[in-house]
């Protein structure tokens, strides 16, 4: 309950924040509008030339681009500025002042600033979602639906964990930039479904860089028969990741020199 409270104060404090800049909160609403439509509209001109993309059909892939909407909304609200500001906080000594507060410097870290321009965006991702669920011809049972849900939400889950892990080196080389440039880099191939990549490929995005699973895995489990391997791969996964982000964490502080030192 402690914890939960804290984040309300975070909430207030983010909201009030954004609202004093209120030119700055709609224009990045309307970039991540633009965002959206050229993405759907590069999926629509995709179809017009194969039935099929990846395996899936129009319907299908545009229920995939509302799921990335959503998981990168997610992750723009809760995560993004947060990480962002931590290489900085790592090599101007800043680090100190978030480890001696009485809660976890992990959780303060990732969670003080809460994006309340995104969290707009967030809202118009999961009207997009809506859209596209609605209109999908087929039938779409409450059980898959719920594991849906679940899968997207560890999805954002992952794709904190994998962000944060690259950012974790700056302990070890001073500079955090390269490493976010790569981490970047590496969630593009999330933004395609995963059903493109064979072989070697397929298995590396589904375990050892398990970027399928942030959207992919979720979207799958709409039209799938079993939905028990997507959903005990995905939670392995994602305890795993989380388990190497806290052995990592616990290694960097160890090497990290303080304002002070």
């Amino acid at each position: 309950m402690r914890y939960l409270r804290l984040y309300a104060c975070f909430l207030r404090f983010s909201f009030s924040r954004a609202l004093e800049f209120r030119l700055d909160f709609w224009f990045r609403v309307g970039m991540d509008t633009l965002w959206y439509a050229a993405h759907l509209a590069f999926f629509t001109l995709l179809h017009e030339h194969t039935d099929l993309l990846g395996g899936w059909t129009v319907d299908q892939t545009r229920i995939f681009a509302a799921a990335l909407f959503v998981s990168d909304a997610i992750n723009m609200t809760v995560f993004s500025n947060n990480l962002w500001w931590f290489p900085i906080f790592v090599n101007r000594g800043d680090l100190d002042y978030y480890l001696v507060r009485p809660v976890s410097p992990l959780f303060f870290l990732s969670l003080r600033d809460f994006a309340a321009n995104s969290f707009v965006n967030l809202l118009l991702a999961l009207g997009i979602l809506g859209w596209a669920l609605a209109r999908y011809p087929g039938p779409i049972g409450p059980g898959a639906l719920g594991v849906f849900l679940l899968l997207l939400g560890l999805g954002a889950f992952l794709q904190y964990a994998l962000h944060f892990l690259c950012l974790i080196p700056v302990f070890w080389m001073h500079q955090g930039r390269g490493l976010m440039e790569v981490s970047w880099s590496a969630q593009r191939l999330a933004s395609q479904p995963d059903g493109i990549y064979r072989g070697w490929a397929r298995r590396v995005l589904t375990s050892l860089l398990p970027y399928a699973l942030i959207v992919s895995f979720p979207v799958r489990a709409l039209f799938a028969a079993d939905l028990g391997p997507l959903l005990a791969h995905s939670l392995l996964v994602c305890l795993g990741a989380f388990a190497l982000l806290v052995a990592a964490w616990r290694r960097g502080l160890k090497a990290y020199s303080s304002a002070s030192s």
